[in-house]
């Protein structure tokens, strides 16, 4: 091709599009100050987009649209109608789409809020709809429902208080938020759907206060995604990010002002910078294609503000910031993704070779949602830290949406795989519980480097089995750090946090931000939970008791004292039998519900590395259900443990009652 031609076409091309960019503005005034009207949803504007409001009309994740005349937004994939909005106190009242027919058609995907851009009312709480399960409990609890749920014949269902883990005998869970006093309508007789119908209030976490400024400015607010900001469009063209300027003093009505005159003038400097811009470009893609790298020039050619975004990001951070893959390198890495390890809920994991040799773990992220900050902030967060209970972050690929990391490679996959295979107690497990005790200490020293040993102290927040992967010598690695949060040592706690997590893992202030300040001890929290989960597994065949007066922790409390038999049903050596009581009452402290009353996790390798007879038995966790009777507090606290240290509980608690 002739090389004047095509530079002449780039140059033409980059010109036109920065014309056509500047000249587009002179219509966001008028488009942003038209009105979303859907049904009985009328007169909406800023922060909303959607319908006849473009995209820069509004923040990014607040798109609204008109289905059968009825208002309806997405958030984190799950689609809600909108049954009102509160312009006055820019409450938001939604419905999910999934619940506002019936409880009987749930999609299954938790109700997950980004608290940046929402905050529950406080009149409403989370609650875990469980279905398809073998049996109800036979405690006599309001709130059971009956539905055909495709995938299982089980027609049983009910709803338990708060984000608890999905009972082994369930088919599937799904955590959704609604009125606080749901037990208390349920005993009026209230229908659990029509509750359901109302929904739950949601206060719109974007400053909206700015926006009247722009409005009595006789501007029309918009939303900046470069600068994650508000901005205001002004009738002359221009923009400003608080409010429009007045009209120059003795300029006719109509004429334009000589803010108008600069802005035509820093249009031609933009026009002859965009030249000379295209000059440099042409440039350096002759230079990349005799080089043969063809996808760079491509890039800088057609870069969206989040590839600038990442780039910033990765000149901030400089050297802790690994290898950087072409996705053609990963796909050949992978022999075009042909080995499959396994699949979660945000990638699937491919086995890969890199040149060395060197046998890799390549997560391919699926419909990723994150933004570019947070992809970064994952990569960044694992490539800080060195230690034998972390997962190696090798490298990450990023080439818009195809976004890729890649790890060392475990052979012995996730914990999960081992402890779930265990029905009972009674049965061998591949793993002994010394080697169980051995990985509960490696991911408690993980987790301490994590806390204690970084430049800044790393905080997961989705600590669980799926996210333990064991070496060829079961040694546990901590990863998956798209949750993590970067918090300086001089912050003992973070203010904000995106509310998401593993329901039974998830630390209880997390949800409830009354019961304390997020903080490490959130951690230690999930670290508790997943200890549970390595002493009790899953188990199909739980016998719920009638007890009344007793739940989990009377038995286990009484039972865990020297002399006391646990009744692990199995043979297990006295050495083992210590170890078990170690895990369980270290369990116990991290899972308290103040956080100010677990330990740190330095504080839990002592323990557990100390005699057994130094330790001591906690308090009995508070069980946080304000409104619940406390006939329902047991069921609410055992939904978290699965399996049959669950079954050993409900079998002592029959006992109990029968002496």
């Amino acid at each position: 091709m002739n090389t004047h031609l095509l530079l002449s076409c780039a140059m033409f091309l980059v010109v036109m599009i920065n014309m056509t960019q500047s000249q587009g503005k002179d219509h966001l005034h008028s488009d942003c100050s038209k009105l979303f009207n859907c049904g009985n949803i009328q007169g909406v504007g800023y922060p909303f987009w959607g319908g006849n409001r473009p995209k820069s009309c509004g923040h990014p994740a607040l798109q609204l649209a008109c289905e059968d005349n009825t208002a309806r937004i997405t958030i984190s994939d799950v689609k809600y109608k909108v049954l009102d909005f509160y312009n006055s106190t820019d409450v938001l009242q939604i419905v999910r789409d999934d619940f506002f027919t019936g409880i009987c058609s749930p999609v299954f995907p938790n109700t997950i809020l980004d608290p940046a851009l929402f905050s529950m009312d406080n009149s409403y709480s989370y609650y875990t709809f469980n279905y398809g399960c073998l049996s109800l409990p036979t405690l006599s609890v309001p709130g059971q429902f009956s539905c055909n749920i495709s995938g299982t014949a089980n027609k049983n269902g009910y709803v338990a208080y708060g984000t608890t883990a999905m009972p082994g005998n369930c088919f599937k869970s799904v955590v959704f938020p609604t009125s606080q006093n749901l037990f208390s309508q349920l005993l009026n007789n209230s229908s659990l759907a029509k509750i359901v119908q109302q929904g739950f209030g949601v206060s719109l976490g974007v400053d909206t206060a700015a926006c009247r400024g722009c409005a009595n400015s006789k501007g029309a607010c918009g939303y900046d995604i470069s600068k994650n900001t508000m901005v205001c469009y002004c009738p002359d063209g221009s923009s400003e990010f608080a409010t429009c300027a007045p009209p120059a003093a003795g300029a006719p009505q109509g004429q334009p002002s000589s803010e108008g005159f600069n802005r035509r003038s820093k249009f031609f400097t933009g026009g002859a910078l965009a030249i000379g811009v295209s000059i440099s470009t042409i440039a350096i893609i002759f230079y990349l294609k005799r080089k043969n790298e063809i996808f760079s020039w491509k890039i800088l050619l057609f870069k969206n503000e989040e590839d600038r975004s990442v780039e910033k990001l990765m000149r901030i951070h400089g050297s802790l910031v690994p290898k950087r893959y072409r996705y053609i390198d990963v796909k050949k890495m992978t022999n075009s993704f042909s080995k499959k390890l396994g699949q979660g809920g945000f990638g699937v994991v491919y086995k890969g070779k890199i040149r060395d040799g060197s046998l890799v773990a390549v997560k391919i992220l699926i419909d990723s949602k994150s933004s570019s900050e947070e992809f970064i902030n994952e990569v960044v967060s694992i490539s800080r830290t060195s230690h034998i209970n972390v997962i190696s972050l090798l490298g990450f690929c990023y080439e818009g949406n195809k976004r890729a990391l890649i790890f060392e490679y475990m052979p012995n996959g996730s914990l999960d795989i081992f402890i779930s295979s265990r029905k009972t107690l009674n049965m061998s497990s591949s793993l002994g519980w010394k080697v169980l005790y051995k990985i509960a200490i490696g991911i408690a020293r993980g987790l301490e480097y994590l806390h204690r040993g970084c430049n800044t102290r790393i905080l997961h927040f989705d600590i669980k089995p799926q996210n333990i992967l064991l070496d060829q010598d079961f040694i546990p690695k901590i990863s998956d750090f798209g949750l993590a949060k970067i918090c300086h040592w001089k912050d003992s706690a973070i203010s904000t946090l995106d509310m998401r997590g593993t329901v039974g893992f998830i630390a209880p202030e997390l949800l409830f931000r009354s019961l304390g300040r997020i903080s490490h001890k959130s951690d230690v929290y999930s670290y508790g939970m997943l200890v549970f989960e390595m002493v009790g597994f899953r188990n199909s065949d739980i016998k719920v008791s009638n007890s009344n007066d007793m739940y989990f922790p009377e038995w286990i409390y009484r039972n865990l004292k020297p002399g006391k038999d646990l009744k692990l049903h199995m043979n297990v050596t006295e050495e083992e039998e210590v170890l078990v009581r170690k895990m369980i009452i270290v369990s116990l402290w991290c899972i308290q519900t103040n956080p100010s009353d677990r330990p740190p996790i330095m504080k839990v390798i002592e323990m557990l590395e100390g005699s057994f007879e130094s330790l001591q038995i906690p308090p009995k966790p508070i069980l946080y259900s304000p409104t619940g009777p406390p006939s329902q507090h047991w069921e609410v606290m055992t939904s978290n443990f699965n399996g049959s240290l669950k079954e050993i509980i409900l079998e002592n608690l029959e006992e109990s009652n029968n002496m």
